[in-house]
C-alpha cells in the first residue's frame, strides 16, 4: 500500500501568524516559532475546511490597507 493510499488519521490544529496567515500542525506537536493556536483541531480536511471559511484575503496583513 503507498503512503498517500493510507487514511490519514493525525489530529491536527489550526495556527496563525502575526501576519495572519493560516496552516495547520499536527495538534501533538509545539507550534513552529511565530504562530499560534486558533482554537480549532480535527482532521486534516476539517481543518483544512475551517481555513477556506475564515481566510478570505491571502494577502497577508502587512499589505493590505
Amino acid at each position: 500500500m503507498y503512503q498517500d493510499e493510507k487514511e490519514d488519521t493525525t489530529i491536527y490544529k489550526v495556527v496563525v501568524n502575526h501576519e495572519e496567515q493560516y496552516s495547520i500542525w499536527p495538534a501533538g506537536r509545539n507550534n513552529p516559532l511565530g504562530w499560534k493556536d486558533v482554537g480549532k483541531s480535527g482532521l486534516k480536511q476539517e481543518c483544512l475546511g475551517y481555513i477556506k471559511e475564515i481566510w478570505t484575503d491571502m494577502r497577508p496583513l502587512s499589505l493590505r490597507n
